[in-house]
């Protein structure tokens, strides 16, 4: 059988909720406000499928460099210019602050 080339092949175990968390995010997760040249990693909420980034992404670390819309888009430090990639609220996670 040929295998599957759709957008979420081989992501089972990534894109899977714990059967503790299963179901839909809480609200405030949409309204969290991030700045621009905030850290923020990219943590895929598979309940989640509108503005979701590839699945690639998944547990980076990058900066907010702007905002369309009710999404975020993220500069990430890939290769030697990096990507931009355009993000929803409920795809992303404050990182911690560094000292």
């Amino acid at each position: 059988m040929k295998s599957s080339k759709g957008i979420r092949k081989r992501t089972r175990s990534i894109l899977r909720k714990s059967p503790r968390h299963r179901g839909m995010p809480p609200i405030t997760h949409s309204f969290i406000q991030y700045e621009i040249g905030e850290k923020t990693a990219v943590v895929i909420d598979p309940s989640v499928h509108k503005g979701q980034p590839h699945v690639s992404f998944h547990g980076l670390t990058g900066t907010v460099i702007g905002k369309q819309g009710k999404a975020y888009m993220i500069h990430l430090g890939i290769g030697t210019h990096g990507k931009d990639i355009i993000v929803g609220p409920e795809h992303l996670r404050k990182q911690a602050k560094q000292d």
